[in-house]
């Protein structure tokens, strides 16, 4: 059993991965600025969380986790503060209390900014597109964690598939429960430490393709 702390617990993919790392026997203390708007579960602890805070509260609230999960957004409406700044300030209170298992939810080609204007879904979020690219290259280069970027495609409201083709490829869409389920496998594969990895749908189960990897 893991204790996880997840920032942005309150969102359609935390609601996810809340269920699945529960169900596999972990607890989570589950952080947002709306706590009553997460999953009421056993197991999940809500609190209070607000990203425009400092790295000591936030690092106050991690406190005998074992790993950190970002999968916060603002859609939009806050991406310096919460997306960028908010991720950032997540790995560096992750750090000053020994967490150093950090997995982000990111999104397809934020590192490859050459990419986005070749995809009307991405050329669409140019400023989300740059928090993001931000906030994963301090996690890579900056943050001396032992990090997982999740780089999904388009998120839809669709049923789980299970499956997945992680890397390139012509599918731009990830139900979201399928990225739920990644992001929740990852925890404890040492061997997604230190990698991007990025997923769309497909047609090889979550568990091999990760194996694989």
């Amino acid at each position: 059993m893991t204790k996880v702390f997840i920032a942005g617990g309150s969102g359609r993919v935390a609601t996810e991965l809340i269920k699945d790392l529960v169900a596999t026997g972990n607890q989570v203390i589950a952080g947002a600025r709306h706590p009553e708007k997460i999953v009421k579960m056993d197991g999940v602890a809500p609190v209070k969380m607000d990203l425009h805070g400092s790295v000591d509260d936030l690092a106050s609230l991690m406190k005998g986790a074992a790993a950190v999960y970002f999968v916060a957004g603002s859609r939009g409406k806050d991406l310096l503060q919460t997306d960028a700044m908010g991720a950032v300030k997540t790995m560096q209170a992750a750090k000053q209390v020994g967490i150093k298992r950090y997995v982000m939810l990111s999104s397809m080609y934020a590192l490859q900014p050459e990419k986005w204007a070749k995809y009307p879904a991405l050329a669409s979020i140019p400023d989300y597109n740059i928090a993001k690219f931000f906030a994963d290259n301090y996690l890579i280069t900056n943050s001396g964690l032992d990090y997982t970027i999740i780089q999904p495609a388009v998120l839809t409201e669709k049923a789980a598939t299970g499956k997945v083709d992680l890397g390139l490829g012509d599918e731009t869409t990830n139900p979201i429960p399928d990225v739920a389920k990644v992001l929740a496998e990852v925890l404890n594969r040492n061997n997604t430490i230190g990698k991007v990895i990025m997923m769309r749908s497909g047609d090889t189960p979550i568990e091999t393709a990760l194996d694989n990897i």
